[in-house]
């Protein structure tokens, strides 16, 4: 399978973000193409999921930097349907939100009307993990998406707001884990 680094409309997306990311925009901008490429690996998607797929993934964390929250999901879904409004995508809303809102879900998503819910929270689970869990796909593919596309310091700073978290909560996980 070819590994997308430069896909347009994730370059569009993410353009308009670039200011507000700051220093970790190339960071950011790696993880959002890993877990693109995860996720187009985990299902033959038609053009039309691999379009929600792309807009999903750029939005997904977004809330970090766009209300600098730890409890970056609500903001994160805000940001993509206001997108998604802009854009005349309405219809998507729904399927995309859910695909941001439960990333981060432990055991598996069960939802038959919107599959790509699975598969993103999948996407992302791989890349976050840095590959230890890779939910079926090859070790060489997984490897081959993380040499292509560098880290460039996303996992450090993920570690940073986990290490603040933690250190305020130290008894209670984030916000954006459900179960």
């Amino acid at each position: 399978m070819a590994i997308e680094t430069n896909h347009p409309l994730i370059e569009e997306i993410l353009s308009d973000w670039k200011t507000r990311i700051g220093e970790e925009y190339t960071g950011y901008r790696g993880h959002v193409y890993r877990m693109f490429n995860f996720c187009l690996a985990l299902r033959q998607c038609s053009e039309e999921e691999k379009t929600k797929l792309a807009i999903a993934a750029c939005f997904h964390d977004i809330g970090l930097w766009s209300d600098q929250t730890v409890d970056y999901i609500p903001p994160s879904i805000v940001q993509a349907k206001r997108y998604l409004t802009e854009t005349g995508q309405d219809a998507w809303s729904e399927e995309i939100g859910l695909m941001i809102e439960w990333h981060h879900k432990i055991r598996r998503h069960r939802d038959d009307r919107f599959p790509l819910v699975e598969v993103f929270r999948k996407g992302d689970l791989v890349d976050f993990s840095l590959g230890l869990f890779k939910c079926g796909l090859p070790k060489s593919f997984v490897d081959e998406v993380k040499a292509r596309i560098p880290n460039a310091g996303f996992h450090r700073f993920l570690m940073k707001g986990a290490k603040e978290w933690f250190g305020k909560h130290p008894l209670s996980p984030p916000p954006f884990m459900k179960w």
